[in-house]
């Protein structure tokens, strides 16, 4: 104790001798990190991992997580306030700023070296992250935006440019970034630090028309001519993602800081078990008998079978292949016992109600999610013995060149997106052949291409010639990429989802709220950014900044409410 007070009596010391000496240039020099680079001699190679990295995991985090719960492909059963309920309350974008910077490092870097594939990769990475804040969230910073380092208040506390305006830029910075690319090289590029594309300038040409197309047919509502005009142009070039091994993916290594986001099970098996199938999604796959079903969920562990003999409503033990074994209580002690073994459990319907389907899912948005069909074990992150998890693959896969991957952009949505475009009487092809070509390649990506022919027969699957099954059908094969799905909800309505009893509202919410940084901090250009969101009738208590309020995209329409 001794030694620590005299320690603490040297600290003070010292620092009020830098305080009656010290000079303002001394205490610069002090505060300068030795060992940093230099922003002017920054090296465009070693930013682009970052980029790319942090925007994928960033974008799968999403789809997978909040967005995901928001598209009904999952339910939480334990810390599922926000992936079940929408409750976004004050939803922080500062990790695609902190992107956005080191993007926009990369493309000074690459103007000043004169490095065209940097510039053009830069750009499609900035309108991506854009894409997403404006999609998100509405009107954001954008033209002042990334330039605090000036000293003005006018960059230190930028203003919100409206939706519209991001949206504008977008397309211009892709048009830009796909001519640059035209003419791009490799030289000076490090082929393995583009963790996407290894410097292929033609795929990353393909990823950045693939983009263009998002956008444009994200404003085919607001501005139908512009849509049109670039959508055509797109197809008419050829030169857009048309293989699933031409899709934007970013591996994982499976190492131990590379790793698909639920595969951490080893280490903390609650997470892994919060991830139960929704009800929602469950019925669309059992509907039209879905190949990729198996891949993506696990069957219970513990069907239900109606058995009115029972003088109670359930049984309290399990059946291996109709035999009483144990205790519901001790299942996961002998699962492995049991090798190919059919686990059923009898309840009384005439006293109980419970799913005795293979496959169930969580219902959205219920009360307790931890208890639903007679889990004998409730609590967060306990495995519900009767409802539908992730497949094994979410946490045991973990090698490069497995098919869980970060997913930006593929060929499906490409495909969807013509297809729609072709129902709108855009001059892009046949909507049929481009609606059967999303469900294939889709198919393809999971390993299921095989199973094309009879799925594509089912009578739910078989084209109709109707934009809620195209939309539908996309929404299936966007599965692990819930942002993107969840724009197309919010644009055209379907797939046609109901909310949960729990969501506050009974619609599903369509964005997220401004986080509390641009509260405290840029609190005058906020309030004029929330002037130009809609209040509906389902915004409640917060407001313009309500997750039921409408930007700019959705105004004037009554989709998807």
């Amino acid at each position: 104790m001794k030694n620590l007070f005299k320690f603490r009596q040297i600290a003070v010391f010292l620092l009020g001798l830098i305080l009656v000496t010290g000079c303002d240039d001394k205490l610069s020099e002090i505060n300068t990190n030795p060992y940093g680079i230099d922003p002017a001699n920054a090296n465009p190679n070693l930013l682009m991992p970052t980029v790319l990295v942090n925007s994928a995991q960033s974008y799968l985090g999403l789809g997978f997580n909040d967005l995901g719960g928001a598209m009904q492909y999952t339910q939480k059963n334990g810390w599922y306030g926000g992936h079940n309920n929408y409750d976004w309350v004050s939803t922080s974008w500062a990790g695609w700023y902190d992107i956005l910077r080191t993007n926009d490092l990369m493309i000074t870097r690459g103007e000043e070296m004169d490095n065209v594939f940097f510039q053009g990769i830069g750009l499609t990475m900035k309108s991506f992250a854009y894409g997403n804040i404006a999609d998100l969230w509405g009107d954001a910073p954008y033209t002042d935006a990334l330039m605090g380092d000036q000293g003005s208040d006018q960059f230190q506390f930028p203003k919100f440019d409206s939706q519209e305006v991001i949206y504008d830029g977008i397309i211009a910075d892709l048009n830009q970034a796909a001519t640059l690319l035209a003419s791009a090289s490799t030289e000076s590029v490090t082929a393995g630090n583009d963790l996407i594309y290894g410097a292929n300038v033609d795929s990353w040409r393909r990823f950045t028309n693939s983009l263009l197309l998002r956008y444009y047919m994200r404003l085919s509502e607001k501005k139908p001519d512009v849509a049109k005009a670039g959508i055509e142009a797109i197809y008419s070039s050829g030169i857009y993602i048309q293989d699933p091994s031409q899709d934007a993916n970013l591996d994982y290594t499976g190492g131990s800081n590379d790793i698909w986001i639920t595969r951490h099970v080893r280490l903390d098996p609650d997470d892994f078990q919060r991830y139960q199938a929704c009800q929602t999604f469950i019925d669309q796959l059992t509907m039209t008998e879905d190949p990729r079903l198996p891949v993506w969920f696990d069957s219970v562990r513990v069907q239900w079978v109606e058995d009115a003999s029972l003088d109670v409503a359930a049984e309290s033990f399990i059946r291996a292949d109709g035999e009483p074994i144990e205790s519901i209580y001790t299942f996961d002690q002998f699962e492995e016992e049991y090798a190919d073994v059919k686990f059923t459990r009898h309840f009384n319907p005439n006293m109980a109600d419970y799913n005795t389907d293979l496959y169930v899912g969580l219902p959205a948005s219920i009360l307790t999610p931890e208890s639903y069909n007679g889990n004998p074990i409730p609590g967060q992150g306990t495995q519900n013995l009767h409802v539908s998890q992730l497949d094994e693959i979410y946490s045991t896969a973990g090698s490069a060149g497995d098919i869980l991957k970060a997913r930006i952009l593929s060929a499906s949505e490409v495909s969807f997106i013509f297809a729609e475009a072709a129902m709108k009487g855009w001059n892009v092809g046949d909507a049929e052949m481009h609606y059967n070509m999303g469900i294939e390649q889709s198919l393809e990506v999971w390993g299921k291409a095989d199973m094309y022919d009879d799925f594509i027969a089912q009578s739910g699957v078989m084209f109709n010639s109707t934009i809620e099954q195209i939309i539908t059908q996309k929404w299936v094969a966007n599965w692990s990429n819930g942002t993107e799905a969840f724009a197309d909800y919010r644009r055209t309505g379907f797939p046609d989802l109901t909310a949960g009893p729990l969501s506050p509202q009974p619609e599903v919410a369509i964005r997220f709220q401004y986080g509390n940084d641009e509260y405290n901090n840029n609190s005058a250009n906020l309030d004029a950014a929330l002037n130009n969101i809609e209040i509906t009738e389902f915004s409640g208590n917060f407001g313009a900044d309500s997750q039921w309020s409408k930007p700019w995209l959705y105004q004037g329409t009554n989709i998807p409410f």
